[in-house]
C-alpha cells in the first residue's frame, strides 16, 4: 500500500450503483473525522466515494480483488474499500469480507452485517478495514498483522464469523466468512434489506390498480356484506392467507422469479435455496404491506360509502364497528385476489424492477445467461 505525502491517507470507497452508493455516500461526511480521531497518529484521511458496477459480470472473488487493485494504481489510490449489495461465496460459505494489507484494499459484501441498522454495521466494518489497512502501511510489513483481532467491533458476539481460507495465488491475504444457520439467516436478511420489498406495491401499477378497482366495487356489493357478515373469524384468516399465497406464486411464476441451476454442485444448490428464499420473502413482504394498505384504503371508503340503514336490511343485522372492520379484511382479501390477476398486465421487467434491486436484476439476469450456455454445450 502507498502513502500519500503529509501524512494524508486517500481512502476511496468504491460503491456499486444505488443502495451501496448511497451508504457510501452518508458514510463519507463523518467518516473523515472519526478516522483521524481513531488513528491516532495524527494523520488526515480523505475520503472519495466512486460509484460504478464494479462486480458486472463476475462473483469470482480473485477477479473482484484483481480490479480493485487495478483501480486503485490507475488513480493512485492509498486505500480501496470496495461495497456490493450482492452476496459473494468462498468455498460454500458466505463472504463478509476480504482484506489485502499488501496492497490497501478491501471488499465489503453488505448483504452479511443483516438487515437492521445496515449504515451503522457497515460505517464500523470500513472503519475497522481501513485502520488496519493505514496502519499496515505505516509499519511497511506485508500480510495481515499478526495482532489484527479476528473479529472486529462491527461483528456482534453472536455473529457467525470465522477466519476463511484464502488460496496461495489471491490478491486477499486476510478473509473473514460467516457460516451455519444463522450466518445465512444473517445473509437473507440482508439480501431481502437490499432487494427494498417495500417498493413491490408503487411498482406495480397496474396490479394495485386493479386491487383498488376490486376492493371499491366489492365495498359496495350487498352479497360481500352478507357473506363478511355470515364467515367466521378462521375462515376470514384463511381467506387472508390464501390470497395473500396467491398473489406470491403468482407473482413468482408470471414473472419467472424462480431461480433454476444448471449447476449440480453443492455450493450451487446451495446459492439456489438463498436466491429462491430471498425472492419469497421480498415479494412476501411486499405483497403484505400491500394487503395492509388495501385493508385501511378499505375501511376508509366503507365508512365513506355505506349506509347503516341500507346495510341492515340487506343483512338483517345493524352496522356496528365490529362490521366495518370485518368487511374490510374480507374485502382485502378478495382485492388481493384482483391484484394478483391484474398484475398479469405488467411485464415481466416490471416486475422484476419492483421485487429487485438493479444489481440483483443483474446478477440473476447473468446467472440465466450462464445456465443458458451450459445447456447448449
Amino acid at each position: 500500500m502507498r502513502v500519500s505525502p503529509q501524512d494524508v491517507t486517500v481512502v476511496v470507497l468504491l460503491a456499486d450503483p444505488d443502495t451501496p452508493t448511497e451508504i457510501a455516500q452518508r458514510m463519507a461526511r463523518t467518516l473523515p473525522d472519526r478516522l483521524a480521531e481513531k488513528s491516532g497518529q495524527g494523520r488526515r484521511f480523505d475520503v472519495e466515494v466512486v460509484s460504478e458496477p464494479f462486480t458486472a459480470g463476475t462473483e469470482d472473488l480473485p477477479t473482484l480483488m484483481g480490479r480493485l487493485l487495478d483501480r486503485g494504481r490507475a488513480e493512485n489510490w492509498d486505500i480501496v474499500v470496495a461495497l456490493t449489495d450482492l452476496p459473494l461465496h468462498s468455498q460454500g460459505h458466505k463472504l463478509v469480507v476480504d482484506l489485502s494489507h499488501e496492497h490497501g484494499l478491501a471488499l465489503l459484501s453488505l448483504p452479511t452485517l443483516g438487515g437492521l441498522r445496515l449504515q451503522t454495521r457497515a460505517r464500523r466494518a470500513v472503519e475497522e478495514a481501513v485502520l488496519g489497512l493505514a496502519r499496515q502501511g505505516v509499519s511497511g510489513a506485508e500480510g495481515p498483522p499478526q495482532s489484527q483481532r479476528p473479529l472486529g467491533r462491527f461483528v456482534s458476539r453472536l455473529a457467525p464469523v470465522r477466519p476463511g481460507a484464502v488460496g496461495e495465488e489471491e490478491t486477499a491475504d486476510l478473509r473473514y466468512v460467516l457460516s451455519g444457520p444463522r450466518g445465512y439467516l444473517r445473509v437473507l436478511v440482508g439480501m431481502v434489506r437490499a432487494n427494498q420489498p417495500w417498493r413491490l406495491v408503487p411498482g406495480l401499477s397496474k396490479a394495485l390498480a386493479a386491487a383498488l378497482a376490486t376492493g371499491a366495487v366489492a365495498t359496495v356489493n350487498s352479497t360481500v356484506w352478507s357473506l363478511a357478515e355470515a364467515l367466521s373469524a378462521p375462515r376470514l384468516v384463511i381467506a387472508m392467507f390464501g390470497s395473500v399465497a396467491l398473489m406470491i406464486g403468482w407473482l413468482i411464476v408470471d414473472a419467472q422469479l424462480w431461480h433454476r441451476s444448471a449447476e449440480l454442485s453443492r455450493e450451487a444448490r446451495q446459492r439456489m435455496r438463498l436466491y429462491n428464499a430471498s425472492t419469497v420473502l421480498t415479494v412476501g413482504i411486499g405483497v403484505i404491506v400491500c394487503y395492509a394498505g388495501l385493508m385501511v384504503i378499505n375501511l376508509v371508503w366503507a365508512l365513506f360509502i355505506l349506509n347503516d340503514q341500507v346495510f341492515a336490511s340487506m343483512t338483517r343485522t345493524p352496522l356496528n364497528s365490529t362490521d366495518y372492520w370485518t368487511l374490510s379484511w374480507f374485502v382485502a382479501s378478495v382485492a388481493t385476489v384482483g391484484g394478483a390477476l391484474g398484475s398479469g398486465l405488467e411485464s415481466d421487467e416490471a416486475i422484476r424492477a419492483a421485487a429487485y434491486s438493479k444489481r440483483e436484476q443483474e446478477r440473476r439476469h447473468m446467472l440465466q445467461d450462464d445456465d443458458g450456455d451450459r445447456l447448449e454445450s
